[in-house]
């Protein structure tokens, strides 16, 4: 049986790994891995070093959660916006578009996933396909739903998952690099060009249509 006790201890537990999270997160995502050390995550996040290495052995471990916080996040995001539809082109639609604006809402975190990440060894590429292919192997759960109600035509949905993945992290990049484009525009331009690739026009583009034709025959 769980004692008032315990859960204060699991709270306090869970708030000093939270304060470790938030410090390793901002030094990770201003000084890059290689230059950062424990010393400094322990001064911002003020815990001591054995509260550090008590939940995180070394700070590769360390770096690894904080990759993992961030690919929760976005697979609990995509997994609430996908909730409210029921078909599966709108489904990748809104996971597209929740992709990309989690992204945009949160760029230290970003930072850490996709540039931090690069050219850290094995350990860290394992960790980073891993991660890509979580959220790939999601778009195409809904890509072949479309295809088998009939929504888009057959093809290789795990290509074109991994294709559109690599279309995100391309233009996600170069936004945490220069600030530029904007997450709005990206997701503006870059969701209806990848479900047209697939023979699909995006919903909101449908809307404008129909709105459009509306007009013209008045």
């Amino acid at each position: 049986m769980t004692t008032k006790e315990d859960q204060s201890t699991a709270s306090q537990g869970e708030s000093t790994i939270g304060r470790i999270l938030d410090a390793a997160l901002d030094v990770f995502a201003r000084k890059g891995y290689h230059d950062t050390r424990m010393d400094e995550i322990v001064s911002k996040s003020q815990t001591s070093k054995g509260s550090i290495y008590f939940y995180f052995p070394n700070k590769e471990q360390l770096f690894l959660a904080l990759v993992d916080q961030f690919a929760n996040l976005l697979e609990r995001r995509i997994t609430e916006a996908i909730r409210e539809h029921d078909r599966g082109m709108v489904k990748v639609q809104a996971a597209l578009e929740t992709c990309l604006a989690t992204f945009g809402r949160y760029r230290r975190q970003a930072k850490v996933l996709l540039v931090q990440a690069s050219g850290l060894g094995n350990t860290f590429e394992q960790k980073r396909m891993a991660v890509n292919d979580r959220f790939a192997n999601l778009i195409a759960t809904y890509l072949d739903e479309a295809v088998e109600v009939g929504e888009i035509a057959p093809l290789d949905t795990e290509v074109v998952a991994h294709a559109w993945m690599g279309a995100i992290y391309s233009v996600v990049i170069r936004w945490v690099y220069t600030g530029e484009p904007a997450p709005d525009r990206i997701v503006q331009a870059l969701v209806p060009m990848l479900l047209q690739s697939v023979g699909y026009q995006a919903e909101s583009a449908k809307n404008n249509s129909r709105g459009h034709g509306a007009t013209s025959a008045e």
